[in-house]
């Protein structure tokens, strides 16, 4: 697509991989709305790199019908959803509490869902867009302590499947990105400190490759796009 003619939301956009998203699509020529929960990290993110900032929760589904008739009315319409915003937890299965699994579903799973649904209902009638999920290679091989993160990615890479085989006759590029390990705050809210940074994947690598992803002509898309770092 012609990137000068996408009017996109991201979700989780304040920081990591949200932010650079909307940052490099913007020198493009897109329009962008970027969400999340709090309100003044929105709002200070959004003034930051040319933005537009709305607060939404995506778990309930009234914030998130409101954030997409919201974005459209302030974008002129809507033909990209980057489906990026998510939260960690990792822990030993005997230690992963009830409470903490519906927490990472919520959010990773329920909500990713639900903004993926109200994409849809836009982009249907108009008989064109774009859906990209951001997963993880952790939604491709299990780890120790990873039960409830893992999974959720799992079921995201699910949904990415169902809904691109519902889509594509409606002319609905549903893409999907698998980050491995990249130095952001998303890590250090679990605990991490990442080591050897300098050779680990910054969110500018990720950004890159949805954008990639998204300027290929509507005739052809990549369904996913593992990206791992060279030698960290």
């Amino acid at each position: 697509m012609n990137l000068n003619t996408a009017k996109v939301i991201i979700t989780g956009g304040s920081t990591g991989i949200g932010y650079e998203t909307a940052k490099q699509l913007i020198s493009k020529g897109a329009k962008v709305v970027i969400c999340s929960r709090n309100k003044s990290e929105i709002e200070k993110a959004a003034q930051e790199i040319g933005a537009i900032g709305l607060q939404a929760d995506i778990s309930n589904e009234d914030e998130v019908k409101a954030l997409f008739k919201e974005a459209n009315e302030k974008l002129g319409g809507l033909n990209v959803l980057i489906n990026n915003a998510g939260i960690g937890y990792l822990a030993l299965l005997t230690e992963t509490s009830e409470a903490d699994f519906s927490r990472i579903w919520e959010t990773n799973v329920k909500g990713a869902f639900l903004v993926g649904k109200e994409a849809a209902k836009y982009f249907i009638p108009q008989n064109e867009g774009n859906i990209v999920n951001i997963s993880s290679t952790a939604g491709q091989k299990g780890f120790a302590t990873g039960t409830a993160y893992c999974a959720s990615k799992f079921a995201v890479s699910a949904m990415t499947e169902c809904w691109r085989a519902e889509l594509r006759k409606n002319n609905i590029r549903v893409m999907q990105v698998n980050p491995s390990e990249v130095v952001t705050p998303f890590g250090a809210k679990l605990g991490y400190e990442a080591q050897n940074v300098n050779s680990k994947l910054k969110p500018s690598e990720i950004a890159h490759t949805i954008v990639s992803m998204l300027e290929m002509d509507n005739v052809g898309f990549i369904t996913d796009a593992t990206v791992w770092a060279t030698n960290p």
